[in-house]
This record gives C-alpha cells, structure tokens and sequence, in this order.
C-alpha cells in the first residue's frame, strides 16, 4: 500500500529564511526541513564543529604529531567501500602533507573480510609500522588491537561505527563512543578522519612546526569528504551539508583532485556543475565497484593520483567495473523476484532474508537495497562465503534499527551470529549456513515486536505542488546547487498533468510533454515502456537536462496514477 503524504509546511520559518535573502522556494524547502535560521545553510567552514569535544582526539593528535617528528612509520588500514576509500585517501594525503610517513592498506572483501582483523595486523606487519591507524573501522577490532599489541605495534582508531558494550583498549576517536561530547554524531568515517588530521595540524602549530614553513592547507581535501560523506549516506546533519557544501564548492570552482575529476569525466558528467546526487549516485558507486567485484586498493590510487595522466586509467577501470557491477546486481534481481515470486509477502511478513549461492558477495547490500525499496521491509540478503560461511548485508525502513535488531537476536541465540556491524539503516553479518533458517525466524521475530503493519506502508513524502511560476531553469538550477541526502531529503512535487505527447527512448523509458495550468514541460519517466493514459497524478522533480551544450527544465517522474 502506498502512502502519499504532503511534508508540514513552515510559513513562518519560510518567511524568515526569505527576509535573510534565500530565494523564496528554496526558504518553503528549507523551513519544511526543519532549517529554522539563514546560518544553518549559509555554509562557511568557520561554522565548522570544533574538533576540540571529540573524546580523545588531543591525545591522538599528540600521539601522530610526535611520529611525525620522529619519522615513524603510519600504516592506515582503511574499509574497502566508499567511505573507507575516501578516508585512507584523506589520512595519507593530510599526513604526508604534514610531514609524515604513511602508507596504506585496504583489506579485500574475498580475501580478508572487514576491518582490523588478526589476519589484517599480519599483513600490516610486513610494512613495519610503528602505528596502525584505522579510518572507517576498528571500534570492534579486539582481536586486531590485542595482535597489533604483541607485535609491538600502536594502533590508533578512527571510526564512525556504532560501538558494542566495550570497545578495543586503545586510543580511539568515535563521535559514537560512550562519553564523546562532539554534537554531530552523524559524521561518515572520512569526516572523522578530517577532524583527526586537522587537530594533527593544530597540535603541530602549538609546538611550532610550522614557525620556519608555511602550514599544509587542508581544503583541498573537503571533496574527498563531500564524496565519502554523502556515498555512505549518513545523515545530512547542519555539520554535515557544511562538509559536502564546501566539498562540491571545490569541485565546482575546478579544484578538485585529478581522481575525482577523471571519475567525473570517465562518468559523462562535469565537475564544474557537480551535485551532492552525483556523488551519491554517479561517483560513489564507480568508486565502491572496486570493493565489490576486485580491489579498493584500484579506487585509493585514482583518489591519491597527483595528475590526470595517472587518474585517467584508473578511473576508466573503475567505469568498467561499475558496469560489470550492474550486469551481475540486474541478473541477482531477477533471480530475487522469482524466489519472491514464492513467498507470499502480506503484512504477516515483516522481514525478508534470502540466500543464493551464486550471489555475488560484492552486491549483496545493492540488492538488499533495491527489495527494501520495493518490498518497504527489512531485508537481509546473503552469499556464499566458503567452509561453510555465508556473509550477508541487510538494509532496513525507519521503523527498525537494523543493527540494534541484530543485537536483539545476538542476545537471545548466543553464538548464531559469528559477527556483525553497521548502523540503523544498513548493516553486515556473517553465520555459519545451517544457521541461516533459526536467524532467519529469530530476525523476524524482533521485527514482530519492534514493527506495526502500518511500518510497512510504502511512504512517498513529497514538498506539495508547485505554481506554474515556479517550475522554470533556474529553480532547477537552485536545487541542483543545494546540498540534499539523507535526513535532508531531495525535494519533489506533486501535480496533475496532461499528458500531451509520449515517445520511448533508449528502448526502455516514456519522454512525455506535460501540460499543468497551461504551461508544457518536459519529463523522462525512467524503466517505463508502457504508455501513460492521458492525466496522471505525479510525483517529480525538477532537474536541469544538458544535452548539446544547452540546459533545459527536466521533470523527472518519480511516482505516477491515473486520473479519471
């Protein structure tokens, strides 16, 4: 069942937002999300947290300025999606720039599993380290901290992950962790990474490094976490769009590092007009195709490449890989519908959890996407992972914290779960195969208490209808600017419409001229053959079409019905 519902408008915050200079739709769309004052959006780095309240952040600082001056040897150990990527990136590109010796490792999905496991330490030690700094992992690596230990060799935390009961003992900087006063808990692993290497530099000024040379700038690294910030989807907190704001300013203004620049291009896509969705919907899955289907270690080279000679073979490899990535995840698609095709799916169903053995380790969590989307319930979807083992990656609605849930069944069937990690929305675990049918009830059986039917409507929340004075290029081109994702949601309209003309393009999707109050715009309806009766109700958004070197208005039809 589908529920289609209008967001809370705000006049009077819109109003104020209005008299501060916001253009007028974007003031409606900015109070209806909660935006309550002009310098919650008016982004300039000096609105920036303070790294000063992230527990523990001084004491890492201290601990990475003295190897600095010592020349020790850092070995960042990263996680092998798009965040982890953008993080090791980050770390060793502000590091060396602050003088340090640093070098990287990014564990293989097949080979290695996630994070600073024991095995992972071992590998580490061939580079002689004297500290292992983990960025996107780590706050649940006992075993990799207790091996690291017996080697002689630190290790440093950085994450973002949510914390079990106890964490390593080691120095840790986790805006999650229990005690850390840091306001934006939502901070993807780069951004606490950038927040480390800036007290880095800080603690580095306080001791004078920098009284005989000029101090490394840091700005040149916001696009890799405007990148990383908005492709692991965490919320779009004020701290948040500040980060991603400032990241896509570099883009815009030709600034950005040869790595992303080349994705762009390999992409069909400009820098210069980069958006907040391109880098969720464009660059980030050609980044994360690395760590799904080969090594992220290809995806770090092309973001650390110095000049486009160098990022321009990486990121045609990458474009590749993400086109392999789609054949596999569309064939694992149909696959899924026709094990579904099977179950009967009612609203006494409150889970789904699958399981192939020729699924693609890789794609999981794409698919898992995709039927939550579809089906509007938690989903859990499973691969084949050898001896034994099946790895599965899980993606849940609002209603249910996904990794709290697996806790719930950790608690009460001890030892069913080998592992697991991840946050409210998406999460990973591993079992052993005979036990995938007892997790399979026990999941379903949390969800039962924790979900309501009514949890399991499919929701469509759009910001209303537009005049016909306000769907026009520029508006589109306001949107396309501002920084929208997750909790910040992209904004999209309702309206009635004439449909005045159909064609198919690309052999798969409707181009429609729509007819509202008089005024024609034109739309795409995207993996849509069929024709469309001649009114319709849709949901759309406005979007800027650059095709031949000119812009035009683009209504992208999100939802349609038919009207009488």
């Amino acid at each position: 069942m589908l529920n289609l519902t209008v967001r809370p408008s705000h006049p009077r915050a819109a109003e104020h937002l209005a008299k501060a200079g916001i253009p007028p739709l974007l003031a409606r769309l900015y109070a209806a999300r909660g935006i309550q004052d002009s310098q919650q959006i008016r982004h300039t780095l000096h609105q920036l947290e303070p790294f000063g309240s992230l527990l523990q952040i001084e004491a890492v600082a201290a601990r990475l300025s003295e190897a600095i001056s010592r020349q020790e040897k850092i070995l960042v150990v990263a996680d092998y999606d798009a965040d982890g990527a953008t993080a090791c990136a980050l770390a060793t590109a502000g590091l060396r720039a602050l003088g340090a010796q640093v070098a990287w490792l990014v564990p293989n999905r097949f080979d290695d599993g996630y994070g600073l496991t024991a095995e992972i330490v071992a590998q580490a030690a061939l580079h002689a380290p004297q500290i292992l700094l983990t960025v996107d992992n780590g706050i649940a690596a006992f075993a990799g901290v207790e091996e690291a230990r017996r080697r002689g060799i630190e290790v440093i935390v950085t994450d973002h992950h949510l914390p079990g009961e106890t964490i390593p003992d080691t120095l840790i900087v986790n805006p999650n962790q229990a005690g850390c006063a840091f306001p934006s808990k939502n901070l993807a692993g780069v951004g606490v990474a950038f927040y480390v290497v800036m007290a880095t530099r800080a603690e580095l000024r306080r001791r004078g490094a920098f009284a005989q040379k000029p101090e490394p700038p840091l700005g040149d690294l916001l696009d890799l976490v405007a990148l990383g910030t908005v492709a692991d989807v965490v919320k779009l907190d004020d701290n948040n769009r500040l980060l991603v704001d400032a990241g896509l300013r570099r883009l815009r203004s030709g600034q950005g590092r040869p790595g992303l620049n080349a994705l762009f291009r390999a992409a069909g896509r400009d820098p210069l007009r980069a958006s907040a969705q391109d880098l969720g919907f464009t660059i980030g899955p050609r980044l994360n195709a690395a760590g799904r289907l080969a090594d992220m270690g290809l995806g770090v080279a092309c973001l650390l490449a110095e000049d486009d000679a160098a990022a321009q073979p990486l990121a045609r490899e990458l474009d590749r890989l993400n086109r392999e990535r789609r054949e596999i995840e569309a064939d694992m698609q149909t696959q899924a519908a026709a094990i579904l095709d099977t179950l009967d799916i009612n609203n006494q169903r409150m889970t789904l959890t699958l399981f192939d053995p020729d699924w693609h380790q890789g794609v999981i969590g794409l698919l898992a996407s995709r039927i939550k989307e579809r089906h509007h319930r938690p989903t859990l979807i499973f691969a084949d992972a050898g001896e034994g083992w099946i790895k599965g990656s899980g993606r849940s609605v609002p209603a249910l914290h996904l990794r709290d849930a697996l806790d719930q069944v950790d608690r009460r069937h001890p030892g069913l779960i080998a592992r697991f990690g991840g946050h409210a929305a998406a999460a990973g675990l591993t079992l052993r195969r005979e036990a995938l049918d007892t997790f399979s009830a026990a999941f379903e059986a949390v969800a039962h208490e924790t979900m309501s039917a009514s949890d399991l409507e499919r929701r469509i929340e759009t910001d209303g209808a537009l005049s016909p004075g306000e769907r026009h290029l520029d508006n589109a081109r306001l949107l396309r600017n501002a920084v929208w994702g997750q909790g910040f949601p992209p904004p999209t309209f309702l309206g009635e419409f004439t449909v005045q003309t159909q064609r198919l393009v690309g052999g798969m999707h409707l181009k429609l001229g729509l007819v509202a109050d008089g005024v024609q715009n034109e739309a795409i309806l995207f993996n849509h053959d069929q024709a469309l009766p001649d009114r319709i109700q849709a949901v759309y958004r406005m979007e800027v079409n650059e095709f031949n070197g000119s812009s035009t208005l683009q209504l992208g039809i999100e939802h349609w019905s038919a009207l009488s």
